[in-house]
């Protein structure tokens, strides 16, 4: 294919008889083409180009089967995915089993039972930057830490907060960026612990949590009340014992005994309930479709991820993996969210003189990053675990065709140039 200069490109059209190969052709003109995704699929030798190894500039480890291009391509969905062997680690050994985890960019709360610990963390350097101590509920606080405030809750961008839940029955606010005034407010309302906390996605100043007696209180924290006032915006009750709850956008998801319970947090209306299948101390994780089971005798569930030597208690869901744990296995299995294939399987127990912590009694991501927690009688073992550096994939999980989106472009001799 060759090239001539245009008339728009400011050269006399015959003046200059030299022809000029596509190959000559600058980068940056091809880059900036406005036509340029036209010319590759239309063209055969750009085609080459586009799908060809040496034009992926990016160093390929021995253990890829695939391409570097489509290696290349799938490397940010696969990190998310944690399908990697060697990321960064960072320990820490604690004197407190660990009940919960919050993680949130490179800050991780932990759930110590009196109290909280937060951690900052510095992957680049391989060591915890900060470890401050908060000791406030009267009571064992049950679930930690679980979802953090926005930073418009302390003003502008100086600071995060998160809250937690305690066996004394309060909600309580904490500060990140302060030690000395780490408590920001307390509200009161529940009668029995509370059992979960989770934050609206529509409004993030809206805080929503469960209490061991069903009970769901809705709190507004734009206006962070001084200690002993209350700012509950709305309530609402579900039948049976507390398993679980998730807000997803403006919806809450409540789990209670065998029903999931949909409610409208802008009305604070029920919006359905699904009845699935209960089933005692199950060593695998079942997804469902809410949407199909309503009304069904007999749900039926998209796919059951069945790997853990014990029951699952911990489970993470987002766009790109599934992450299952339990008390009674040393390992978190990772799956891919689209395929259900298990991609990897991170242990969570035992480190040296710490190899007495067993189980996995808590799990936390961000991104790329995932922070485990096992418990011993007397001790606790965290690790963070960094994918975001990470080259060398899991070769036992490797799948020729993990990628969904990139296909292999085949083309013949006789397609038009």
């Amino acid at each position: 294919m060759d090239l001539y200069p245009s008339k728009g490109c400011g050269c006399s059209p015959r003046t200059t008889t030299t022809a000029m190969s596509i190959t000559d052709v600058d980068i940056n003109a091809l880059v900036h083409g406005a036509d340029c995704l036209n010319m590759v699929m239309s063209c055969k030798f750009l085609t080459r180009v586009a799908y060809s190894d040496p034009t992926w500039p990016w160093h390929l480890p021995a253990s890829f089967k695939t391409g570097v291009r489509r290696a290349y391509v799938d490397r940010p969905s696969a990190l998310k995915q944690l399908k990697f062997v060697d990321p960064s680690v960072i320990y820490d050994c604690t004197r407190t089993p660990c009940n919960g985890i919050l993680m949130d960019k490179n800050h991780v709360v932990l759930d110590q039972g009196s109290g909280l610990r937060t951690l900052k963390s510095d992957s680049s350097a391989g060591r915890w930057e900060s470890i401050v101590d908060l000791n406030r509920h009267k009571a064992e606080v049950t679930c930690g830490p679980v979802l953090t405030l926005s930073d418009k809750l302390i003003g502008e961008g100086k600071g995060k907060v998160l809250a937690s839940g305690g066996e004394d029955g309060t909600v309580r606010l904490w500060s990140l960026a302060s030690r000395k005034q780490a408590l920001k407010s307390i509200f009161y309302g529940h009668e029995k612990p509370v059992k979960f906390t989770s934050v609206a996605r529509h409004r993030t100043s809206l805080l929503v949590s469960f209490s061991t007696d069903s009970e769901i209180r809705i709190w507004d924290a734009d206006a962070l009340p001084a200690i002993g006032s209350s700012c509950c915006v709305g309530m609402a009750s579900v039948s049976g014992a507390p398993v679980n709850m998730k807000c997803h956008e403006s919806l809450l998801y409540v789990a209670a005994d065998s029903l999931v319970t949909i409610i409208d947090l802008r009305t604070i209306q029920r919006v359905s309930t699904a009845a699935l299948p209960k089933k005692e101390k199950k060593k695998e994780a079942t997804l469902w479709d809410v949407r199909k089971n309503q009304g069904q005798s007999k749900p039926v569930p998209i796919v059951e991820l069945d790997g853990q030597s014990g029951p699952v208690a911990h489970l993470h869901m987002d766009p790109y993996k599934i992450v299952t744990g339990g008390p009674e296995d040393d390992y978190a299995n990772v799956w891919e969210a689209d395929t259900a294939n298990q991609v990897n399987s991170l242990i969570s127990g035992g480190l040296d003189e710490w190899s007495s912590t067993s189980g996995c009694s808590a799990i936390a991501m961000d991104g790329c990053c995932i922070v485990t927690a096992s418990s011993g009688l007397q001790y606790g073992l965290v690790r963070l675990r960094d994918f975001t550096s990470a080259e060398h994939p899991d070769s036992q999980y490797l799948d020729e065709h993990t990628s969904k989106v990139w296909y292999p472009y085949s083309y013949s001799d006789d397609d038009d140039a």
